[in-house]
């Protein structure tokens, strides 16, 4: 599996258990730049118990088309509004 990202590969990763299951898409990539934590949730507001810590090379398996979106700078988000379409980048505009 191509793997583009430069963080390890066991880098733990925010995500959804819909993500997981694949019940739903990664529309939202949030690379954080307090901590450099890299989110991948589905757009929407996310609960506390659906919230799951997985490998960075985990979610790329999940969906490759994250791979297109590796060299995202910290404190910038990556969206879009469906799973077939091109990611958008964008400085994050909030905290």
């Amino acid at each position: 599996m191509k793997y583009e990202f430069i963080d390890d590969k066991n880098t733990m990763v925010i995500t959804t258990k819909n993500i997981v299951s694949k019940e739903k898409s990664i529309m939202l990539v949030s690379h954080d730049e307090d901590d450099g934590m890299w989110e991948f949730l589905e757009g929407e507001e996310v609960k506390e118990e659906d919230a799951m810590i997985i490998s960075l090379y985990e979610m790329v398996s999940i969906d490759p088309t994250v791979n297109q979106i590796a060299d995202l700078p910290l404190g910038y988000i990556a969206y879009r509004n469906s799973g077939h379409e091109d990611w958008v980048k964008q400085e994050k505009l909030y905290s």
